[in-house]
């Protein structure tokens, strides 16, 4: 059993010789830049054996029981085992900074300057601990596939969904992330993305903080990110399970999902099983607040998008959510969510939305499995959307007014995987939306269903071949088939997939 001291004991040995070298020496100048260069191929093996650790890690984590693999939410519920692994990476990052100012140290010595910090390092400055690391990664999907509705966008709704008859690069991804100090955790994402016509779009999908200090099970979370309603709304593209975004959430929260600047506050509950009750106050402007103050409403209300300002906390975003997990048996797990959305939509100057929803999560692992393996999953999310519609001037007619009306809305995905053997999973989701008519005739929010099987081949952690087929049916339009190919690779210290 591998214990959270042998990784310290390994640095420990690895950095006893040339820092007990450097002390029993007053260098001189030549001396002193020798050592310093010695010292920076030592600390670039400890961050080495450092990755290693962290790879090492993850790989005991998809060797967990049932119990404690189902993802991040679970995780979180074993607490002690969490708190081990962070006690290691604390013990590994202290020693790299301890080497660091020792090279510091020297270089003062010598009358040089300080030595310059290893890639992935911040240099140090006063009020901050010097060698704090950052990890840097990269993953990028690549779609080919083909659809009997020539239209692919108007099919695939999804920001990150295949948008042609062939290839298509929806997403490309840069991460940073690392400890600030011993009190936050730094994290962004930026994206690359090809359009239809193979132009290429950057944006900012999440950068914020995280504390990890604060007293009481509290964590405060600042910045611009993906909202905790649901299971998959926080995920990025490649930790989904399928090609593609589910219809319901790109019915109430539009292609990019829900996600904006704002900030949020979780509490862990003190019992023996995980309970974790958050709440999110958030800007509620922009297209990634679809539902909400989007210049993109129209397509829901039909009309033309009023301008409203901030008056006041009423016309900010509030999403609170509360999840549950325990264990059913020694091998199933089950977690269970609500979450709902409260904010104004610009229809009209004093009209509002309310989204509701509710998750399921079940995973079953054999008590013999092996890396994982055998498993079953099944994820379910339910949300429903009451859409109030001021009275307003029609966008595609200036001469007609639409009268005020509440449009409801409602959808459901539900999903299941079967982790065959070792790498190897596949997969099935059914889904349904559907909404109220309303005095605007909207194709968006018309009656749909799809059927996706799709298998899954992993070569490795870090790599990922997928092919999916997809039967949609729309209302008045009818049926159409469409088969698509992921190919996903994954770059530096980005988190591998979970199994």
């Amino acid at each position: 059993m591998w214990s959270s001291r042998c990784p310290w004991l390994v640095v420990a040995v690895t950095i006893a010789a040339p820092l007990g070298a450097l002390a029993a020496q007053q260098p001189s100048r030549a001396a002193t830049q020798r050592q310093v260069d010695s010292l920076a191929a030592e600390l670039r093996r400890v961050q080495a054996r450092l990755d290693s650790v962290l790879a090492l890690l993850v790989q005991l984590q998809a060797n967990r029981p049932a119990r404690t693999d189902s993802g991040l939410v679970a995780a979180r519920a074993d607490s002690a085992a969490a708190q081990r692994q962070q006690r290691t990476l604390d013990s590994l990052t202290a020693v790299i900074r301890t080497v660091q100012a020792r090279m510091d140290s020297l270089g003062r010595a010598g009358g040089e300057q300080p030595a310059a910090p290893l890639p992935g390092q911040q240099s140090s400055s006063p009020g901050r601990t010097s060698g704090a690391y950052m990890n840097i990664g990269f993953v990028s999907l690549t779609d080919l596939g083909w659809s009997t509705e020539p239209d692919v966008g108007s099919l695939q709704l999804g920001d990150h969904d295949p948008v042609v008859r062939g290839f298509t690069l929806p997403n490309s991804e840069i991460s940073l992330d690392g400890a600030v100090d011993p009190y936050f955790k730094g994290f962004s994402s930026i994206v690359f993305k090809l359009d239809a016509e193979g132009e290429t779009g950057v944006e900012l999908e999440e950068v914020y903080f995280l504390t990890t200090s604060l007293p009481g099970n509290l964590q405060l979370k600042g910045g611009q990110f993906f909202t905790e309603f649901g299971r998959q709304n926080p995920q990025h593209p490649h930790s989904w399970a399928f090609v593609d975004q589910p219809l319901v959430l790109n019915r109430m929260f539009g292609p990019e999902g829900l996600r904006s600047q704002g900030v949020r506050v979780s509490w862990l509950a003190p019992t023996s099983f995980y309970t974790e009750a958050m709440v999110s106050v958030l800007n509620s402007v922009g297209g990634t607040t679809f539902s909400f103050r989007s210049d993109e409403s129209s397509e829901i209300h039909g009309g033309v998008p009023a301008e409203r300002e901030v008056r006041g906390a009423g016309d900010l975003l509030v999403v609170p959510r509360v999840a549950t997990s325990f264990d059913l048996t020694a091998t199933q797990t089950l977690l269970l969510g609500a979450s709902a959305a409260f904010g104004p939509n610009n229809s009209g100057s004093s009209a509002g939305t309310q989204i509701y929803g509710v998750d399921l999560y079940w995973k079953w692992k054999s008590a013999t499995a092996h890396q994982g393996f055998p498993f079953v999953s099944w994820q379910t999310e339910a949300l429903y959307r009451r859409y109030e519609a001021a009275q307003r001037v029609s966008a595609d007619d200036s001469t007609v007014t639409l009268l005020d009306e509440t449009l409801s809305d409602r959808g459901v995905y539900s999903q299941v995987l079967w982790g065959i053997k070792p790498r190897v999973v596949a997969g099935l989701r059914g889904e349904f939306t559907s909404g109220d008519n309303g005095a605007f005739d909207s194709q968006l929010r018309a009656a749909r269903f799809r059927l996706s099987p799709n298998m899954t081949l992993y070569p490795t952690e870090f790599s990922k071949v997928r092919l999916q087929y997809n039967y949609d049916h729309r209302k008045g339009i009818g049926g159409d088939h469409s088969v698509w190919l992921q190919f996903e690779f994954l770059l530096g210290a980005h988190a591998s997939h979970k199994f």
